[in-house]
């Protein structure tokens, strides 16, 4: 496992080992999380813990085009029950995505060095929020990062069923509009399965990431 110190640098993704483990420590300024993302790495790791760097492999991604929509979820999206928005309460949904309960899960990866250092990629218009609001409440959403036509997905919250999914498919529908070629789920779950994302191989990835960033 590499060691990160001080000086601004990732060693190559290959080098991560078969979980997707690449390296150990560093920090995260606004620079580093900057280059991480451009190399296709990301932070995940427990409070009080060092940093963890993971570039997996293969990589849970969504095709915007794949999206898929079940009938229940379009009489959702057409019902008039939530209102979304993108950009409007970014300090509220990281804080819902750290303290809602989870299943399956003691606590949460979202340490107050992780709140704070997206919370400044947002202030520098590199982190982005989607909302759901009912009745004026805000009741589910996720952040994450934009990079180019990439946006790579951090947390999604739901305090109400089918209100996180609500915010995911009309921001994918968003993300369309504005020709975001990927959407980095990083790691798999069946919820984002069931709507479209899959696995490719890393190698892939990463020329769709060079080619969107000009990294």
């Amino acid at each position: 496992m590499f060691i990160i110190t001080k000086e601004l640098f990732f060693p190559p993704v290959e080098m991560a080992d078969e979980d997707g483990l690449l390296a150990i420590g560093g920090d995260l300024s606004l620079e580093r999380l900057l280059l991480a993302y451009r190399s296709g790495i990301f932070p995940w790791y427990n409070e009080n813990e060092p940093i963890y760097w993971w570039s997996p492999d293969p990589r849970f991604v969504l095709f915007p085009a794949d999206l898929k929509i079940s009938s229940s979820m379009k009489t959702v999206l057409q019902n008039g029950k939530f209102r979304f928005t993108i950009n409007r309460a970014f300090d509220k949904v990281i804080q819902n995505c750290k303290t809602v309960d989870r299943k399956g899960q003691g606590g949460t990866w979202i340490s107050p060095a992780m709140n704070d250092a997206y919370i400044n990629l947002h202030a520098n218009g590199h982190a982005h929020s989607a909302e759901t609001w009912l009745d004026g409440k805000l009741v589910g959403g996720l952040y994450g990062i934009r990079l180019g036509n990439l946006f790579f997905g951090e947390s999604m919250f739901s305090l109400i069923p089918n209100a996180s999914k609500f915010a995911f498919i009309k921001y994918v529908q968003q993300l369309q509009t504005e020709n975001v070629e990927l959407i980095d789920c990083q790691l798999h779950t069946n919820h984002l399965e069931s709507l479209g994302a899959a696995m490719i191989d890393r190698k892939l990835f990463l020329e769709i990431l060079a080619a969107s960033t000009g990294a």
